[in-house]
Parts: structure tokens; C-alpha cells; sequence
């Protein structure tokens, strides 16, 4: 049985990927769940695994070679199998994208939604008709995504701004407030509980992202939809660059599953050995450079969210209370967010909470 390795769609916004390096050559074994192939994408790497046993009959795509998310990367056959064509198999991309595409129109409509070329689609219609069954599965094979729990048509004053500020920049127009906060007692809470300042960070997070839905959520076209899933990203530095392992459902969970789960993703990211679903589906993103001595910074969104926190070290400052100055540990919040989406004033509101949360550590655990 012929079997493809395909190109994964690793985030919303993937239109293609470049092939690293190859695990296995023509003509070698490969067991299923085996490795095949190292792709990259949004500055993300990741390990293709074989969909099948057997052996590696062709070989599409070079490394160093960029191939969009769905097409053939290489056909796998049973090891008495031989590859029925060659010149066919290979040439198939382009024959599909010569063909005339028939489709649904609510196919064409969710196609247009998550941005997917309809020629890399099957169809089950009537002589090939792409139906929007066809659309859906192959959206759910190809991409890990939170589930939406509404969806909020832009009209009004709220479609005329993102209209207007999306003039002024082809990406998301960024807008980034800072605020100070008291972290007495968080680190107090940190000391006692044997816990990190990220820790108490998601959780803080996550707490305000179910305050402040709007927050929590994503614009495609002229919908904004706000998750149901509170997913909260935490950017790890690695030797082959950032990766953003995502802890899912954070604001059920307590800050000790927090903890847990946080050490071993950032272990696993630092080995390089993240599944696919621990790096996608992210809601919101934490980025912290506080160990590496930085107060104040303006963290870039990490596409398709809505906003993303930075956290600065925590140090030592002065502070007045009842006209004494006293030395408090301080640390600096740098909330960026997509002006399309929150004006400032949700914005400030929603990193008041983690403020307040954070201030009031004990309410954390």
C-alpha cells in the first residue's frame, strides 16, 4: 500500500515548510512513528513521523527545499512493494494544481476562513466535488487548534478601526502597555512553594484571559473568535531558537499541575523531542527575559493571537507606602496587543488583573 508523508500544518498561519534534513534515505526501512524528516516553519522545528511501516520509495522534496503544508514529502511501500510510478507520484503537485477545481460553496467559504489552497483538498462529491466534509477532515488532520467558543462579526465602529489601523502596517498593528508591579508576595509564595515566577505567571494569566475573553482570542478576515480553550504559551530560548511549548486548559488546572507540566515542557523543548500538539493550539503567549537582566521590552504577538505578555526581572526598588520608602521586589509587565482587536482601556483592564493577581499571590494557589 502506497503511503504519503506530508508536509504538517504546524499553526493557522502555515502556508508552507522548508525541509531540514532527511532521517532516512530512498530505499531504507521505517517503522511507524519512526522519524522520517525534520521540517521547519515559523521558526519552529519539527520531526515528520512515518504514517506507516515499510520502506522509503521516493524521496519529493530536497533539503533545503520549501513545500506547502499537505503536498508529498516522500511515499512509504511495503518492503515487497514497488512505487507503480515514479514519474507520476512525482509530478502529482502539479497536475493537481492544472486541475479544475469543483467545490461546494460552503467548502469554498471555510477555505477561505482558514486560508487553505482548495487543490491541495479531495474530494468525495460527485466526480471529485470538494464538499465541506472534505474541507473539515482535512483541516482536522493537518492542524492542531483550540476549539472556538463563539465567533463575533466585525460591523460598525469595530470593523471602520480594523479597516483603518490595518492601512498603517501589513501585519497586526502592535500597541504595547506596561505596567509595575508589587511582587512581595509572590515572592514569598514562590520561596515557600518551591515554585518559579513563570509558574505563578500562567496561572495569573489564565485567570484574567477567563476575566477578559477578548483577550483569549484571534482575528481572521472580519470575525473575531474568542477560544474556549485557555491555552497559554510559554516561550522557551533553544539551541535552534525559540519554540513556545503551550500549556492547555491553564485555568483549570492548579498551580502545582502548572508547575509540573511547565518543567516538562520546557525539558522537552530544550531536548527537542515536543510533539506537535504541545506546540500549537497556543491562545496567548508569555515571554520572559527577566533572567537575562531585562526590565522593560516590547514583545512581538505571536500570530494568530490577539496579545502577548513580557516579563521583566524581578529586582529591588524603592517604593513609598504611607510616605516611608521602603525596598520591594518589583518586576515590569509589557502587554503587546493587536490594536484591531482591544483598545487600550480592555487592554489595561486585563493586565490590571494579573497586577492584582499577582499582588495578592495567596489567591493563586
Amino acid at each position: 500500500m502506497v503511503t504519503k508523508v506530508m508536509m504538517p500544518r504546524l499553526s493557522l498561519t502555515m502556508k508552507e515548510g522548508t525541509v531540514v534534513q532527511w532521517f532516512k534515505k530512498e530505499g531504507e526501512s521505517v517503522e511507524k512513528g519512526e522519524p522520517v524528516v525534520e521540517v521547519l516553519s515559523d521558526k519552529v522545528t519539527y520531526e515528520v513521523e512515518a504514517p506507516a511501516s515499510g520502506v522509503v520509495r521516493k524521496i519529493l522534496a530536497e533539503e533545503g527545499t520549501d513545500v506547502p503544508v499537505a503536498e508529498t514529502l516522500a511515499i512509504i511501500t511495503a518492503p515487497e512493494e514497488e512505487l507503480p510510478d515514479t514519474k507520476a507520484a512525482t509530478e502529482e503537485p502539479t497536475v493537481k494544481a492544472k486541475k479544475r477545481i469543483i467545490a461546494s460553496p460552503a467548502a469554498k467559504r471555510l477555505a477561505r476562513e482558514y486560508g487553505l489552497d482548495l487543490a491541495q483538498v479531495e474530494g468525495t462529491g460527485p466526480e471529485g466535488r470538494i464538499v465541506e466534509e472534505d474541507v473539515t477532515r482535512f483541516i482536522n488532520e493537518t492542524t492542531v487548534t483550540p476549539k472556538v467558543r463563539e465567533v463575533i462579526v466585525l460591523t460598525g465602529i469595530r470593523k471602520t478601526a480594523a479597516e483603518r489601523v490595518s492601512l498603517s502596517t501589513r501585519r497586526a498593528p502592535h500597541s504595547t502597555i506596561t505596567m509595575e508591579v508589587d511582587m512581595s508576595n509572590a515572592t514569598k509564595l514562590r520561596e515557600e512553594s518551591q515554585l518559579s515566577y513563570t509558574d505563578l505567571l500562567v496561572k495569573a494569566v489564565a485567570r484574567a484571559l477567563k476575566e477578559h475573553p477578548i483577550m483569549n482570542s484571534t482575528l481572521e478576515e472580519d470575525q473575531i473568535k474568542i477560544f474556549e480553550d485557555v491555552n497559554v504559551g510559554v516561550a522557551v530560548a533553544t539551541e535552534k531558537g525559540l519554540i513556545v511549548p503551550v500549556i492547555r486548559n491553564a485555568d483549570k488546572k492548579k498551580l502545582k499541575e502548572i508547575s509540573s507540566a511547565l518543567k516538562e515542557l520546557v525539558e522537552k523543548a530544550r531536548a527537542g523531542t515536543l510533539t506537535l500538539e504541545e506546540m500549537s493550539g497556543g491562545t496567548f503567549t508569555i515571554t520572559n527575559l527577566g533572567m537575562f537582566g531585562v526590565d522593560i521590552f516590547t514583545p512581538i504577538i505571536n500570530p494568530p493571537e490577539t496579545a502577548i505578555l513580557g516579563v521583566g526581572r524581578v529586582m529591588a526598588k524603592p517604593v513609598v507606602i504611607d510616605k516611608e520608602i521602603l525596598a520591594k521586589p518589583v518586576t515590569e509587565l509589557s502587554l503587546s496587543f493587536d490594536h484591531r482587536v482591544v483598545d487600550g482601556v480592555p487592554a489595561a483592564q486585563f493586565l490590571q488583573k494579573i497586577k492584582q493577581t499577582l499582588e495578592n499571590a495567596a489567591s493563586l494557589q
